[in-house]
């Protein structure tokens, strides 16, 4: 890839492997959970050397050359921040076929991946939920006119336990954060039946995606 060799050549990396190994990582695990600590282990398991703070610079690098957005866990500890895994999108969600090796298409994570990119388009501050439960929600956005959402992106909500798992995780999220309205945002191009449990709201992604100020 020819930001990779951008990145690379800039800052002059000189043992260019681990930069790759994490390049394809992260790409190909869209929207999962990343550990720095984790992939630093798997790298040292693989005789690979490197150092952890040379992972955190190389995902900085990555970050800087608009390749991945980084988002973190919405908390106010700076501690707890460091220390939950990142949650870790393509810059574009046409970059999901190219490292994408099963065959699948994805359509989830290049939803939740689209939303991301217009959330940070409308300038909000955004990270993710895990609630004390231990349920997680894919965004919570800080708007600059200062209203908080709770976004929860789900493809096809005509499972059963989809609408369970994720309507359970928003209004687990939204008894948490009651400053802040819980969305659910599916590919539907009408309302689910029967309607979605108060307070939470319902976009198509369409809709939701073409309306510039959300």
């Amino acid at each position: 890839m020819a930001i990779l060799r951008d990145v690379i050549e800039r800052h002059r990396v000189s043992n260019p492997l681990p930069l790759r190994w994490l390049q394809r990582q992260l790409l190909a695990s869209p929207a999962a959970p990343f550990s720095v600590q984790k992939f630093y282990d798997a790298l040292r398991s693989q005789g690979v050397a490197v150092g952890k703070d040379t992972v955190h610079t190389f995902l900085g690098y990555l970050e800087d050359a608009f390749l991945v957005r980084v988002v973190a866990l919405h908390t106010a500890s700076e501690c707890q921040r460091m220390v939950n895994p990142r949650k870790v999108y393509p810059v574009d969600p046409g970059l999901l076929p190219v490292y994408e090796r099963s065959g699948r298409q994805n359509t989830g994570h290049a939803l939740e991946t689209a939303i991301l990119v217009e959330l940070e388009r409308r300038g909000c501050e955004v990270g993710y939920i895990r609630t004390r439960e231990g349920y997680e929600v894919d965004f919570i956005a800080l708007a600059p006119d200062g209203l908080w959402t709770l976004i929860q992106v789900c493809a096809d909500l005509s499972d059963g336990a989809a609408r369970e798992r994720e309507t359970r995780a928003l209004l687990a999220a939204a008894a948490e954060h009651p400053s802040a309205t819980p969305v659910l945002i599916t590919l539907d191009a009408v309302p689910p039946q029967p309607a979605l449990p108060a307070p939470i709201r319902w976009f198509s992604a369409v809709a939701y995606l073409l309306d510039g100020d959300g």
